[in-house]
């Protein structure tokens, strides 16, 4: 499949999850720290948190989009929550997952049901972890 880069986001990470992520704009610059789950101090972001900001707000801009195509306007306090698992493997590894809370308010279940398994199909972040990471879609 071709494709045409519309956008590169270029953030560099120094220290790793006891460090700092800047961007090349300057926009994030941001103290990292290990969760309190795993011994951390907290009080800093992480990989986690960073990976669900961009996955919620990309995951509702697709959410818009499609029902956009259906002429419908989910109310303005719709939310998408992420929350990003790190899950310790069998073998000692770790990998990721995730749960999708949506809240589209002002729309029946069934038919948001349908807008977020639409929207699961167009998002980036969907389409770029499915396979990979296990995603559960839960319509509030």
């Amino acid at each position: 499949m071709a494709m045409e880069k519309v956008y590169t986001a270029v953030v560099t990470a120094t220290g790793g999850r006891k460090g700092r992520v800047i961007s090349d704009d300057g926009v994030i610059d941001m103290k990292t720290s290990l969760p309190e789950g795993l011994g951390g101090q907290g009080g800093s972001t992480n990989p986690e948190q960073l990976f669900a900001a961009g996955y919620s707000a990309c995951f509702q801009s697709a959410l818009l989009v499609v029902a956009g195509k259906q002429h419908l306007r989910p109310d303005p306090a719709s939310t998408v929550t992420a929350h990003v698992d790190l899950n310790r493997r069998d073998d000692g590894g770790y990998a990721l997952s995730v749960k999708l809370e949506v809240d589209l308010k002002g729309i029946d279940k069934d038919k948001a049901r349908q807008l977020v398994e639409e929207a699961h199909e167009i998002c980036p972040y969907s389409v770029g972890t499915r396979g990979n990471i296990e995603v559960d879609l839960e319509v509030v």
